[in-house]
């Protein structure tokens, strides 16, 4: 079934504006709503990482492995030292729970693309990051339980 915009791929246009001078202009918006496929998508910013374009589309991949394993960094980095004052431990764990929260929810703005490629290196950069900074894999001695393993508590959903 194709909808007003001639595009028979289920993504609906904007309707068109008026501008200042009066002059009507129709914006092109597609955004698909179910996964799909290939190199030819929009994450993050308007019109990255281009049409055609496979260098582009692969640097859009790697960025989106490298933020998500950037937030399991965050997750699990114990940076703060011991002994350091209540006052600077607190500023450290709240600028560092900005940028991981920050950095999560781009992660999710580029996987809401719709991208399976994104969504996979967006995964793929998730179990990477917590196979490398928390799991078991690469620790040189066992952490009691009741021992704390990072300066910031777990991600929740606050839904």
């Amino acid at each position: 079934m194709n909808d007003m915009s001639g595009h028979g791929n289920g993504m609906a246009a904007a309707p068109a504006t008026m501008n200042s001078t009066g002059m009507m202009h129709r914006h092109k918006m597609m955004m698909h709503m179910t996964f799909f496929w290939g190199k030819n998508t929009e994450v993050l910013f308007d019109g990255w990482p281009g049409k055609n374009n496979t260098g582009m589309y692969v640097v859009a991949l790697i960025f989106v492995f490298v933020m998500s394993a950037l937030v399991e960094w965050l997750s699990h980095s114990r940076i703060i030292k011991p002994g350091a004052s209540n006052v600077a431990a607190g500023l450290i764990q709240t600028f560092m729970h900005a940028i991981r929260v920050g950095v999560a929810y781009m992660a999710m703005l580029a996987v809401m693309s719709f991208n399976g490629g994104i969504f996979l290196a967006s995964i793929a950069g998730h179990s990477f990051g917590f196979l490398v900074f928390g799991s078991r894999v690469f620790r040189k001695t066992e952490i009691p339980y009741s021992v704390k393993t990072s300066d910031l508590p777990p991600m929740a959903c606050s839904c």
